[in-house]
């Protein structure tokens, strides 16, 4: 996996050894000449608050609603959830915020468990993360997005399959573009679309406590009744609920691009991610206002029947805010996503061309594509219930091991400068609700996605150690020429070449 550089400036000189078209290695050499080639913090605290709020609010709380209540089977556990939802995704981003402003490079959790567990580790954490779950997860957002932008146009019946993966295809390809243009222009793009959404939530609280004061609570009596606490249920029902809550370690993937991540980081996680705690818990009761559970239950899309009997005849905004948010949410995958591929080629883990940032824009272009392509066949799949079980069981059991990093470098990493410190009790309960998380379906109700997660992520180490720890030479010797001929396309270069 050897890293293409440029060298020489007059003409005959070669591009990592090979004869170059002067025009194209002129240009290259010149750019990173006079640009400073990296990453450029130009992310701030208001686009930080938009990004974990805009990832956070995506299509979970217009769908998840169902399936938490379901597995819950009564109104009181189903509220309970959503609140201990909050409350862990809230502990979750208090460990991220000293693992954050300790390490302040971007990927998240990739770097902090390459830090505290060393490369192994950290590469089957991307081998799954870049491969699978971010791009499962920005699919869930385009299919959502694919099926309510149909639904206008063929009332009274589902829209075709085919209609609905086409407009997912076409939103994926919008937020790849948008990605690889400027950061500034997807803080733009994902500032527009938390407003937006939180605008329909406002709608729909406002909704709800209007109709509490006419005394719309019957549905909010005897709450428990019913109730089935199995904990392979309650395991589910907070993946359904979690899903919703997913997102809020977005802003540590980019730390490298944020102002002031010391400060900003922090502060951004606290408004953040109570802001959206309350307004789940409030949507959920509004939805209680005007359907009692058994309908929420037999709802193919509980918000869109929430828009009909309380909107009427403004019932169309809700179907086109779902869009929105939707697409807001993807689009925070699409640029996290770039930044952990990014992060994953540097440390030489991915091939070598998706750790390039764009000579004119300063961005990942190559490993926002290669997660774009990624999330095109994720589409494919029909079954999104399935996509986010899959997703939750790994994402949750690497959230354990990132809160274990933060008490092992409590131990080993004793000099490292820590701007924000958390009680280690709260990482001890992370990792035991992590735990929980991860075994309690698989006890209670096995299924082939957990078996098929785990057998994913073991097939990393198949190519993990005759690729990235023996490094073969007969793979440089492949990837090398290709390297070269997707830098001069592309118009990308190390970031190291500017050092």
């Amino acid at each position: 996996m050897g890293c293409p550089s440029i060298t020489g400036h007059g003409a005959g000189h070669t591009l990592d050894g090979m004869p170059v078209h002067h025009r194209a290695r002129d240009k290259i050499y010149h750019s990173i000449m006079l640009l400073s080639l990296r990453l450029l913090q130009q992310v701030g605290l208001f686009s930080g608050i938009c990004l974990i709020v805009g990832s956070m609010i995506g299509s979970g709380i217009f769908m998840s609603p169902r399936a938490v209540l379901e597995h819950t089977g009564a109104v009181g556990p189903c509220l309970s959830v959503w609140a201990a939802g909050g409350i862990l995704s809230t502990l979750g981003a208090l460990c991220y915020a000293e693992l954050g402003t300790m390490i302040r490079q971007s990927g998240a959790e990739y770097s902090y468990l390459l830090e505290a567990f060393g490369p192994l580790t950290a590469y089957l954490f991307s081998w799954m993360s870049i491969v699978v779950l971010r791009p499962a997860s920005a699919a869930v957002s385009a299919l959502t997005i694919g099926e309510y932008a149909a639904a206008p146009f063929y009332q009274g019946c589902s829209p075709p399959v085919l209609v609905v993966k086409s407009l997912s295809a076409v939103s994926i390809l919008l937020i790849l573009l948008v990605n690889c243009q400027s950061v500034k222009l997807v803080s733009y793009v994902q500032n527009f679309f938390t407003v937006a959404k939180l605008s329909i939530i406002f709608v729909f609280t406002v909704a709800g406590i209007v109709l509490l004061a006419q005394g719309h609570t019957q549905n909010l009596t005897n709450a428990f009744e019913g109730a089935s606490l199995l904990p392979g249920n309650l395991g589910l029902a907070f993946y359904s609920s979690l899903w919703a809550y997913d997102g809020w370690n977005q802003l540590n993937c980019i730390t490298e691009e944020l102002k002031d991540p010391s400060r900003n980081l922090p502060l951004a996680i606290f408004i953040g991610i109570p802001l959206v705690s309350v307004c789940y818990i409030l949507v959920n009761i509004a939805y209680l206002t005007v359907m009692t559970p058994t309908e929420i239950l037999q709802s193919p899309a509980v918000a869109v029947t929430f828009g009909d009997r309380v909107l009427y005849p403004f019932s169309w905004i809700v179907p086109l805010f779902v869009v929105l948010s939707s697409f807001g949410a993807a689009n925070g995958y699409g640029l996290t996503g770039g930044r952990l591929t990014y992060r994953a080629g540097r440390e030489g883990h991915m091939v070598k061309i998706l750790s390039f940032i764009s000579l004119k824009h300063h961005t990942p272009s190559p490993g926002v594509i290669f997660n774009g392509i990624l999330s095109m066949f994720y589409i494919l799949p029909a079954d999104i219930d399935s996509l986010i079980n899959y997703c939750s069981f790994a994402q949750w059991a690497f959230y354990g091991l990132t809160a274990s990093a933060l008490i092992v470098m409590r131990f080993t990493r004793k000099d490292m400068k820590r701007p924000f410190r958390v009680p280690l009790v709260i990482p001890a309960v992370l990792i035991l609700m992590c735990g929980y998380l991860v075994l309690a379906p698989i006890l209670e109700k096995p299924q082939w996605e957990y078996f098929y997660c785990i057998a994913f992520a073991l097939s990393g180490l198949i190519l993990y150690f005759p690729f990235v720890r023996c490094k073969l030479s007969c793979l440089k010797k492949v990837m090398r020429p290709l390297t070269i001929h997707l830098q001069l396309l592309m118009e990308v270069a190390p970031a190291e070449a500017a050092e």
